[in-house]
């Protein structure tokens, strides 16, 4: 098998897991327009909209990370795979579908590998929530989740799955793990693009104030340029290593203010206090468990919002060539989107 810490500068074929998915499709474009010969890993019922039309250099094939037989078929022949499927949701009715998915994926990828041994490098997605929050402070790689308490489900699942990572990098798999920040920009309208639809709420005026006093601080970077970090990852990424693909760290009260800004538009006039956006939560919890639709708003989605999730990528910045932009300049950019599909006005 090749050295790992090849750097891939000529055509590579690589897999993408998840590839129809919010960063995974963008991805597989980014892949393609680079040179690579790319096959994406979807499931048959999977939305293929967002994935070119007709590519010489695109290959399908169908399965799912929670099947290893299809894992292992799809695998052979590649070089790189990109491990970037996730079920992404604060909450859902079926929670053990979030370590059959998130847990139980990333096994089959590493049992796969094993089954293949055609593998140079492996880049799997992990998020900043297996890191853990940051109350007080701003935290990087070497940052361990204590493993205590959990505020969603698919943290708790993001967490085991790191543990199984690490442990794999451990035992020599050439592994390279991200961490993406709370990833945003034009595209698509999932789970996975949460400030797009909070600013189509805030816009359209279903949503009056700030959301909590500000106490909140999350790690906001733009889709293009997680993607840029994944495919640095995979020139010039270290087998075992952690790298945080992060971005400004702000609160939603700023994100809200700087959005009036830039649309010359009114700042939110109140603050909701969390709590009672939490009851709320707990109310479109209980009418999706009639309706089986998955709610607006969720009780563990508030408990996060309790905390604060701030980190540091210098150390992308300085391996992989990393650069985040501005939370100004992606929010603009994604508000003449959002204008342009007639989604909001201002």
């Amino acid at each position: 098998m090749p050295n790992s810490a090849t750097v891939y500068q000529a055509m590579v074929k690589v897999l993408v897991t998840g590839a129809t998915g919010y960063l995974g499709g963008r991805l597989c474009h980014r892949l393609l327009e680079e040179g690579h010969l790319v096959r994406a890993f979807l499931r048959r019922s999977s939305d293929l909209s967002y994935l070119p039309s007709s590519h010489l250099a695109l290959e399908l094939a169908y399965g799912d990370v929670t099947d290893l037989p299809s894992l292992i078929d799809a695998l052979h022949g590649c070089d790189v795979l990109f491990h970037t499927a996730a079920l992404v949701e604060p909450w859902i009715l079926d929670t053990s579908r979030f370590f059959a998915v998130n847990v139980g994926g990333l096994r089959n990828v590493l049992q796969a590998f094993q089954a293949t041994k055609t593998l140079q490098k492996i880049i799997y997605t992990s998020s900043f929530f297996a890191l853990g929050p940051t109350d007080g402070y701003v935290a990087d790689e070497k940052q361990m989740h204590q493993g205590k308490m959990f505020c969603t489900e698919y943290e708790k699942s993001k967490v085991v799955a790191d543990g199984i990572a690490l442990q794999a990098a451990a035992d020599g798999t050439p592994i390279v793990l991200l961490y993406p920040g709370v990833i945003y920009g034009s595209g698509k309208l999932t789970s996975g693009n949460f400030i797009a639809k909070l600013l189509i709420e805030r816009f359209n005026w279903r949503l009056p104030g700030y959301i909590g006093d500000g106490n909140d601080r999350l790690p906001f970077c733009h889709v293009e340029d997680v993607v840029s970090g994944h495919i640095a990852a995979m020139h010039k990424g270290r087998p075992g290593e952690r790298y945080l693909l992060t971005g400004e760290n702000a609160s939603f009260v700023q994100v809200l203010d700087m959005a009036a800004a830039i649309t010359k538009t009114r700042k939110p006039f109140l603050h909701i206090p969390l709590g009672i956006i939490e009851i709320y939560g707990w109310i479109h919890v209980f009418f999706s468990h009639i309706t089986g639709k998955l709610p607006l708003i969720s009780y563990p989605a508030v408990r996060v919002l309790r905390h604060q999730w701030a980190y540091s990528c210098d150390k992308a910045k300085a391996e992989l060539g990393y650069s985040p932009r501005r939370l100004h300049e992606g929010l603009s950019e994604i508000l003449l989107w959002l204008k342009e599909l007639e989604m909001i006005r201002y």
